[in-house]
């Protein structure tokens, strides 16, 4: 991949705010198509516009990533779109944190079902039109899949299960030629976090963040576009990026 997206094609799951919303533009700014895909087709009409007044081609498509048809439908809608894809950025995520003991299972159930089996039902579907293109694959991990806390048992599985799905499928694919990279946010300033339904976790959280000056989606979006804009022969296979104020 050059230092021009221009011809390249991305999928963005999760592009109606926060990180996949600045990812799909900072890709689209760069020359890429860009397919921009998540549950709220309401908030991606805005992305979508946004995105045509700076030029690009872009496909909204709704989708929840749990499906697992519904994501093979996805990625070939992009390319029937579009002609092939290269970049597949899986970015769409839920955070409910909480404790173990009285936890509500479902949230369980929406956090891995989202977090790594959405991103295992995309990457699936993605694969061959990747190793076909010798594309990139950017998934969206967290500080959380490096180190576990109280609270965030089961979020932090399902981060550890996503770095670890990734390494193992960057070793498999390597010799085709497609990039695995796996991008580590600290404190984002997102409306991940407003999802949060335990009330006691919700205000540990924000009293462990008070004063922080927090990462930008912007922030993340920067580091998604350095890594897809690497010479072909360079992989860069992790990225870590936290605050500056962030401790853990």
């Amino acid at each position: 991949m050059t230092n021009n997206l221009q011809g390249k094609v991305a999928l963005v799951t999760g592009a109606s705010s926060g990180i996949g919303e600045a990812t799909a533009i900072a890709l689209g700014k760069a020359g890429a198509s860009v397919v921009i895909a998540a549950r709220r087709a309401d908030r991606l009409a805005a992305v979508e516009a946004r995105l045509a007044e700076e030029g690009v081609k872009v496909l909204t498509l709704e989708l929840d990533v749990t499906d697992e048809a519904a994501c093979r439908a996805a990625v070939e809608r992009a390319v029937e779109a579009f002609g092939g894809l290269d970049v597949l950025v899986n970015n769409a995520g839920v955070m409910l944190l909480g404790g173990v003991l009285g936890a509500d299972t479902e949230e369980w159930r929406r956090m891995v079902s989202t977090n790594l089996l959405g991103v295992m039902y995309l990457t699936h579907a993605a694969l061959p039109h990747l190793i076909e293109r010798r594309g990139a694959l950017i998934q969206i991990s967290s500080t959380a899949g490096r180190g576990a806390r109280p609270g965030a048992a089961v979020y932090a599985a399902t981060k550890f299960g996503l770095n670890a799905f990734s390494e193992a499928l960057r070793q498999e694919v390597a010799a085709q030629g497609v990039r695995v990279v796996v991008v580590e946010p600290g404190v984002v300033e997102t409306e991940l976090r407003e999802h949060i339904t335990d009330e006691n976790a919700k205000n540990a959280l924000e009293d462990r963040i008070a004063g922080m000056r927090q990462l930008q989606a912007d922030d993340i979006a920067a580091a998604v576009l350095y890594a897809v804009t690497q010479p072909e022969h360079v992989s860069v296979n992790e990225i870590l990026v936290r605050p500056t104020d962030q401790l853990w």
